[in-house]
């Protein structure tokens, strides 16, 4: 049992936020804060049964975030904020001594990058400071992560080939919108791809690769493309017998082409303009304009499907593992008024705090989630609206 800070109120935010409202005899206080308290409050009044309370704080500023976690005095900080705001919510937790848990690695706002390499830094800090620090516990990162971590605990006496598959299949009825953040989504699947092959990283271009791959549930075939994605870092430092790892990713073609004209005319730009004498960043005006991510759900069908397949050796012999969860946009509204992008990286972060809240998941340092034992974390996410499906010994496609 304890207190936790969440900060953050999006559209992963409120999933958060209800599930673990929803465990008084584990999360015994909460606190949502943002940079816009009136999110929070929304947040919290749309939950009920006074179990949250709200602060505003601006996460890329330390002084603020240690005097609110000085404020709340919680056990926990759980970051849903933006991945440029990581170190700063790190930073303050270090100068207060409290454990850290976020869901995406950091990324500097000037350069779309993304490395574990500048939290990995912290690791010793952490240590001394005798808290923890639980890096990427979304889905994925994050479940893939665990799912991997499952299977070379159970399945596997040597993982070879890693495939992380991620399809959405379901329909918001937009000309074009983004599943969460548009400036850190735009920003993720226009840069380069990547992936890890016999020790060493091989560069693509964005998009260069693709092939259609079937998806179980019924969603059937879904071209899907390879792009980069930050657990396959922390995965081939963990398992180095992997001899290939790859990310795919499922884009519409009109997604592409909006993605596409979107490029061509400047709207993708992270660097700052002067418009009309003001300084302005495109992306961010851009984000202005589109959809807002949270607020998809309610006309959101279908579903996604993310998952692992996997290659190796078992006692010998060559195994093939698919390992997944299937989840329905208008499932994940009904319970928490988001769609399933926003749930699928909600409940994680959740159950991730659950598992700290319990002893399970708890060691100084900082550490990605594939460096804890997946086992208690698996057996309540079913629980929790994730259920998984595992199939062994069929055509991976890849």
């Amino acid at each position: 049992m304890g207190k936790v800070l969440q900060i953050g109120a999006g559209g992963v935010g409120t999933v958060v936020a209800h599930k673990m409202a929803a465990l008084p005899e584990v999360f015994t206080e909460i606190t949502l804060a943002s940079r816009t308290q009136s999110k929070c409050d929304a947040v919290a009044k749309q939950i009920g049964g006074n179990r949250i309370k709200t602060a505003q704080v601006d996460a890329d500023d330390v002084q603020q975030l240690i005097r609110l976690i000085e404020q709340e005095k919680p056990d926990l900080v759980v970051n849903v904020a933006l991945p440029y705001q990581d170190l700063p919510i790190m930073d303050a937790c270090l100068a207060t001594k409290t454990s850290y848990m976020d869901t995406a690695n950091y990324e500097p706002k000037e350069e779309a990058k993304f490395e574990y390499s500048w939290q990995w830094a912290y690791k010793k800090r952490f240590e001394d400071a005798g808290i923890t620090a639980i890096l990427g516990c979304g889905f994925d990162p994050g479940v893939t992560s665990i799912f991997t971590a499952y299977a070379a605990k159970h399945h596997f006496d040597e993982i070879q080939y890693l495939d992380i598959v991620d399809c959405n299949a379901g329909d918001h009825h937009h000309p074009f919108a983004t599943n969460f953040n548009p400036e850190i989504n735009i920003r993720e699947v226009t840069q380069k791809g990547k992936y890890w092959e016999n020790g060493a990283w091989v560069w693509t271009e964005p998009h260069e690769i693709h092939k259609a791959l079937t998806y179980p549930g019924g969603i059937g075939p879904k071209e899907s493309y390879l792009i980069y994605h930050e657990e396959l870092e922390s995965l081939v430092k963990n398992y180095p017998s992997i001899k290939r790892a790859r990310f795919w990713m499922t884009f519409g073609q009109e997604y592409l082409t909006h993605l596409r004209v979107i490029q061509n005319i400047g709207m993708a730009r992270i660097d700052p303009i002067i418009y009309n004498g003001v300084e302005i960043i495109p992306i961010q005006f851009l984000k202005a304009v589109l959809p807002n991510p949270g607020e998809l759900g309610e006309n959101y069908q279908g579903w996604t499907s993310i998952g692992c397949r996997i290659r190796g050796i078992k006692d010998g012999k060559e195994r093939t593992y698919y390992i997944y969860n299937n989840c329905s946009h208008e499932a994940a509204y009904k319970e928490t008024g988001t769609q399933a992008v926003s749930y699928t990286t909600g409940v994680p972060a959740a159950l991730g705090a659950e598992m700290f809240m319990r002893g399970l998941w708890r060691k100084p340092g900082v550490w990605n989630v594939e460096d804890f034992d997946p086992d208690p974390f698996l057996a309540r996410l079913g629980e929790q609206g994730l259920p998984w499906v595992e199939k062994f010994d069929i055509d991976l496609e890849l």
